[in-house]
């Protein structure tokens, strides 16, 4: 199991890094806050599967 949360860690991580580059290459404060609330999403996320619990509730 340990090989699939290391998976979606790195997934989760090039998610962010993505959104990071469109951050930077936002024309709006709404696009801005778009790329800024997904992030903090998907940061939680990453800080769940890296804690250990689970990502995804039933």
């Amino acid at each position: 199991m340990s090989g699939l949360r290391d998976m979606l860690i790195r997934g989760s991580e090039k998610v962010i890094s993505h959104y990071r580059l469109l951050l930077a290459r936002a024309k709006t404060e709404k696009e801005r806050e778009l790329y800024r609330s997904r992030i903090e999403c998907e940061q939680r996320l990453l800080d769940e599967l890296r804690d250990g619990l689970p990502r995804f509730a039933a």
